[in-house]
């Protein structure tokens, strides 16, 4: 019975790992990366659409996003949304193309990143503390209503943190390597 009370709150769990991995990637390090722009909201003859459903993304330099609206009517809002949405990021329209150069990371901005990753990192570890608390109470009030026994209880509560110590694992290693990356 406690057992699928874990099981059930997994997805959650990898849902918030998911959402960690995604916020991560719009994080710049000191190469140039499609997940910094393509999910930039571009308003565009009065709909909303992300910056991916206009425009082909590519990397072709290290430190260079170039970006080929799939029509030429998109450029002049292409280079609205990202200049409003970014920071330090100024978008250089050539020709059919919009390029945006990434100057190398200040030690400053640096700083101010790995704060952010770390921000990051708490925010999903108090997610899963959030599930795990739900978990355990659910645990607990079958407990009191006789349908869990109380052997099964403790089994659960250590079923309950094995799990989370192991998503913890993970966060901390999406972290650890993402502040590599900008650190380098």
């Amino acid at each position: 019975m406690y057992q699928e009370i874990i099981d059930k709150i997994k997805p959650e769990l990898d849902k918030t790992l998911d959402f960690l991995e995604k916020e991560l990637a719009k994080i710049r390090a000191n190469r140039a990366s499609v997940s910094l722009v393509e999910d930039i909201e571009v308003e565009c003859f009065n709909q909303k659409f992300t910056l991916k459903q206009l425009a082909a993304i590519s990397i072709p330099k290290s430190r260079e996003i170039v970006i080929q609206p799939w029509d030429k009517s998109y450029i002049e809002y292409i280079e609205k949304a990202i200049t409003i949405s970014s920071s330090g990021i100024n978008p250089i329209v050539d020709g059919e193309l919009i390029r945006i150069s990434l100057p190398p990371l200040s030690g400053e901005y640096r700083e101010s990143l790995l704060r952010l990753i770390s921000q990051k990192k708490e925010e999903a570890r108090q997610t899963i503390r959030k599930w795990r608390g739900e978990a355990w109470e659910e645990v607990q009030k079958l407990t009191q209503e006789g349908k869990i026994r109380e052997d099964d209880k403790f089994r659960a509560k250590d079923r309950l943190q094995e799990l989370i110590d192991d998503y913890n694992e993970k966060i901390e290693k999406l972290t650890e390597n993402k502040k590599k990356e900008v650190s380098t």
